[in-house]
Order: C-alpha cells, then sequence, then structure tokens
C-alpha cells in the first residue's frame, strides 16, 4: 500500500471513530476543506508531516498516536 493512502485511510477511520465530518474537522483546524479532501482523495502525492501533525491535533493525539496503527506497518509500505 502506497503512503498516501495509509494516511488518507487512517484519516477516515478517525473522522468515522469521532464522528466528525471533513468539514468539521477543518473548521477545529483552521485548514482549507479542499486541502483535507486532496489527502482523502489521495490527490496529493506528498503530505506534509506539519499537516499531519495538525490533523492528529484535530484529532487530540500526537504524531505518535496517529502513525501507531497497522495501517503504517513497514513491510507494508510502498515508497514512490
Amino acid at each position: 500500500m502506497q503512503l498516501r493512502r495509509a494516511v488518507a485511510m487512517r484519516i477516515s477511520d478517525l473522522l468515522i471513530q469521532n464522528n466528525l465530518s471533513r468539514y468539521a474537522l477543518c473548521k477545529k483546524i483552521v485548514m482549507p476543506e479542499q486541502t483535507l479532501k486532496n489527502i482523502i482523495d489521495e490527490r496529493n502525492k506528498d503530505v506534509q508531516l506539519t499537516t499531519i501533525a495538525k490533523i492528529a491535533d484535530g484529532f487530540g493525539m500526537s504524531l505518535e498516536e496517529f502513525f501507531n496503527d497497522k495501517l503504517f506497518k513497514k513491510e507494508d509500505l510502498e515508497f514512490e
């Protein structure tokens, strides 16, 4: 699985788990909704770590907690 797909899936899963819409998360973290949409739709090839940190913070978690998921098992990831 490509890293950008894993990030997109993790965000989508967290939105469901936290019962948040994309819009609500974007308002919470002051991010343009189109930016989040592009990440989730995998249009961005490279997502900056600072952007992921901002998203993680919106869910009330650290980067370590964000990446602590089976989606990010190194042996399963493809790097472009």
